[in-house]
């Protein structure tokens, strides 16, 4: 696969435009600033005392629909994209992000694309921007994992902090996969069979670690986090991605970041994986639990990629499960 054609076909999402940080640097990128249409926007809603901010960094449009889900029977997915009146040319991922605002910390999570985005995605800043903060008011970022598009947002291309007074928090199972990662780890994911694609993302990732290690602190699993987060693992997708429970007073709200790309598709077949998982295998147990978890306790979801703003219910339906988007008036 080319440079062209890397850049062309996203094989996890977020990786659109993924090229190593000398070619980055070196190149014209396109960028949202390039783009007519503004993508950026926010929706404020209410957990209990808190206050929660939904921002956009724009979306991913993904044309490999034959690699999309790498165990599914392609005729079979493309006909479930049209009965829901969708393309069955491509798949349309948002990225959806949340600012969680406490009496006293300004929690971010994830950070979007940033240095990685094309033409559609990068506008988290400008979104915080219309939500009425800026990047110095962030006290945390909670990452969920080191994919680009979950990461590409807190450095900037002269690796600097883009949240220069932000504590960056991640899993340390997270961390320490990608400082060693190689193909080798990638056995049985899609993504074994685009070694040069492995080769694109794997230094970049590893330069943004680094230079935000002096900021960087590992989720303590056991315990909970300034009283409203505690945290889980939900391995597969990446070997550390980390779901995230938000608590005050009685109500609930579970961060399930990359466990699931798609509502039409994974929900009743979690079993056909995703083009990104690592581990396939790991990646459809965790998705099934998880997918039990939300359905059985009626537990309120947010999802990154899910259509915005990516609120909604699980429900349990014959052998999977089917997304209930949350209703909104407004």
């Amino acid at each position: 696969m080319n440079r062209r054609e890397l850049l062309k076909n996203g094989l996890m999402a977020g990786a659109l435009s993924i090229v190593p940080f000398s070619d980055v640097f070196a190149e014209t990128k396109i960028g949202s600033a390039d783009l007519e249409e503004d993508l950026s926007g926010f929706k404020k809603i209410k957990l209990g005392e808190l206050e929660l901010f939904i921002l956009t960094d724009g979306y991913i449009h993904e044309k490999n629909i034959d690699g999309f889900s790498p165990r599914a029977n392609v005729s079979q997915l493309k006909t479930i994209l049209r009965d829901n009146f969708r393309s069955d040319e491509s798949i349309d991922m948002a990225m959806n992000l949340m600012l969680v605002k406490t009496k006293n910390r300004l929690i971010l999570l994830d950070s979007g694309m940033g240095i990685f985005a094309d033409e559609r995605t990068g506008f988290l800043l400008k979104s915080l921007q219309k939500a009425g903060f800026s990047p110095k008011d962030i006290t945390d970022v909670f990452i969920s994992h080191a994919h680009p598009d979950h990461i590409g947002g807190v450095v900037d291309k002269q690796n600097n902090l883009v949240f220069p007074n932000a504590d960056l928090h991640i899993s340390k199972i997270e961390h320490d996969f990608w400082l060693q990662a190689s193909i080798k780890d990638f056995k049985n994911s899609y993504l074994k069979t685009q070694p040069e694609f492995l080769n694109q993302i794997i230094p970049p990732i590893q330069n943004i670690l680094k230079t935000i290690r002096p900021k960087l602190k590992f989720y303590d699993l056991k315990n909970a986090l300034y009283d409203h987060f505690s945290f889980q693992l939900a391995p597969g997708h990446t070997p550390g991605l980390t779901v995230m429970t938000i608590s005050s007073g009685s109500e609930k709200l579970m961060y399930i970041a990359d466990l699931i790309h798609s509502d039409v598709i994974l929900f009743p077949h979690p079993e056909w994986g995703f083009s990104g998982d690592t581990d396939l295998d790991i990646a459809t147990e965790s998705r099934k639990k998880l997918l039990q978890q939300l359905a059985e306790t009626k537990t309120k979801a947010f999802a990154y990629h899910l259509p915005w703003p990516g609120l909604g219910f699980t429900k349990k339906e014959s052998a999977g499960f089917r997304w209930v988007p949350e209703i909104f008036m407004s």
